[in-house]
């Protein structure tokens, strides 16, 4: 195999996968993943810590792009507006890849260990966005009430998304179920 592996974190991604699909995340090794993205098992680990990470490429692009658009939400906006900023960047971020994301997700809702590694990574959303928030001026417990609720919105509308037709729109389905929650906090 060649020194130099373009898009290889790409390539291990997609691998890995398939490779889920076909037989499962628990019967998987490192090693098929990497024979099938064409590289070595150290470039998998160069890239991926684990098996698990190959599914949450782009974690941290994610919290990047939730938390600056946060950031950049205008200062009139009320914390749960700025909030709805986050989430279109989050849909905007997401919503190009339903193929993929029903893929992924089907994965990960048949293993344990990745539900779990999921609920960490969004556990890691909320303190950013809870850390920003507090930058705009939310006092506590306001800052982590408001990032929780985000993320809830985020999951449970993304898990709708997911399931629901393939020319859905992920930023309308999470602002419809902003605006239900809305609703509901208002009865």
């Amino acid at each position: 195999m060649s020194r130099w592996e373009p898009d290889s974190a790409e390539r291990l991604r997609a691998a890995a996968l398939e490779i889920y699909l076909e037989q499962g995340y628990e019967q998987t090794t490192v090693a098929q993943i990497a024979d099938r993205a064409g590289v070595t098992a150290r470039t998998f680990f160069r890239h991926f810590a684990d098996k698990r990470e190959v599914l949450f490429l782009g974690s941290e692009l994610l919290e990047q792009e939730m938390t600056a658009a946060l950031a950049a939400a205008p200062a009139s906006a009320r914390p749960i507006e700025a909030v709805a900023v986050a989430l279109d960047a989050a849909a905007e971020f997401l919503g190009s890849g339903l193929a993929h994301s029903r893929r992924r997700q089907s994965v990960i809702a048949a293993n344990a260990e990745l539900r779990e590694r999921e609920l960490i990574k969004m556990a890691r959303l909320v303190d950013s966005l809870a850390q920003v928030l507090r930058q705009r001026g939310s006092a506590e417990p306001e800052a982590r009430l408001v990032a929780e609720v985000g993320i809830a919105v985020l999951r449970t509308g993304f898990e709708q998304w997911v399931g629901g037709p393939d020319d859905g729109d992920l930023a309308g389905v999470l602002r419809e179920s902003l605006a239900r929650l809305g609703a509901l906090v208002e009865r």
